[in-house]
């Protein structure tokens, strides 16, 4: 977890942990509320809003100045209920223990508590159960999730196509596999679908989504490599000179939650391109700072651009 001593004093920080029932969250938290970096002066709330077979002991409560309070229904998790929390127990911070079942787009906190950090739990035994039958509620617990603890990973072979999963619903977050051994080092990569030594890597439309997913994550399989695939023009005002978006359309979890995934791109001709035309693209990718990255990422210098026929359907994973 962050470090607490580094908060702002304008905020309530919040600590989130999700997951379904029996993900480890208690276990968790109860490992978390031990350590020397989580102890700091005052008092801290937590907010259980799923009991399952690890229960909080009274020892451990007291000795870290944790007051626990049970919430039974989503309705009653309110910026009203909350507010008279902060009051009564006058906390620090703030540790919530989600319930799996509610959807995580429900929370609304009070104007001045803030997630400061927000880590989901997975039980990867029963993770194709909930990925099918429950898929928006577990895109809404980890598309914003700066950690994916995937735990009971003992057996499971092709953690990759897991981790391409997950990376499409929270590109952003770091993702650990786990197994009773302790954490999973070293996880077997699949053959890519694209012969990555190649003068000239052409991502086929079946591809893309690899590609894309392989890209953001491996620098040292790409960087100064010369890519050619299909996309769509994505440009907008906020652009600068020169730079458009190809990229293609995926569905994350349904049809209501589709993303553009596409990688920023320099070229002379992006003053010639309209927004939904497409291209074939061929360029050299580098690792630049670019502000919707929050960081680095790839940057794409394209050789040639050209139009191409429009691909159907979208991005597999």
């Amino acid at each position: 977890m962050s470090n607490i001593d580094e908060m702002e004093d304008d905020f309530m920080p919040v600590f989130l942990i999700d997951g379904f029932l029996e993900s480890g969250k208690t276990q968790f938290l109860q490992f978390t509320m031990e350590q020397d970096y989580f102890k700091a002066e005052g008092k801290t709330l937590l907010i259980v809003c799923e009991e399952g077979e690890t229960e909080y002991s009274d020892e451990l409560l007291k000795r870290t100045k944790t007051a626990a309070v049970y919430i039974d229904s989503l309705e009653e998790l309110n910026q009203e209920r909350l507010l008279e929390l902060e009051l009564l127990y006058n906390p620090e911070r703030v540790l919530i223990e989600w319930n799996g079942m509610w959807n995580l787009d429900d929370l609304k906190l009070p104007d001045d508590w803030k997630v400061y950090q927000q880590i989901t739990l997975i039980d990867m035994s029963t993770f194709d159960l909930y990925a099918a039958n429950m898929k928006s509620l577990l895109y809404s617990m980890v598309r914003n999730s700066e950690m994916i603890i995937c735990n009971r990973c003992d057996g499971i072979e092709d953690l990759s196509g897991y981790r391409r999963t997950l990376k499409a619903m929270c590109p952003r977050g770091e993702i650990v596999f786990e197994d009773s051994e302790g954490e999973v080092n070293e996880i077997a990569e699949e053959d890519l679908p694209y012969d990555i030594s190649a003068d000239l890597v052409e991502v086929s439309p079946e591809a893309y989504g690899i590609w894309y997913l392989d890209c953001m994550e491996r620098r040292d399989r790409y960087e100064g490599k010369t890519v050619e695939f299909t996309a769509m023009v994505l440009k907008t005002p906020d652009f600068p000179k020169n730079y458009f978006v190809p990229g293609r359309m995926a569905m994350t979890c349904c049809e209501d939650d589709m993303t553009f995934l596409g990688f920023i791109t320099k070229s002379r001709d992006a003053k010639d391109l309209e927004t939904k035309q497409w291209v074939r693209v061929k360029a050299r990718i580098a690792y630049e700072y670019w502000k919707d990255y929050e960081g680095e990422g790839p940057v794409l210098y394209a050789e040639t651009v050209e139009p191409a026929k429009p691909v159907k359907g979208f991005v597999q994973f």
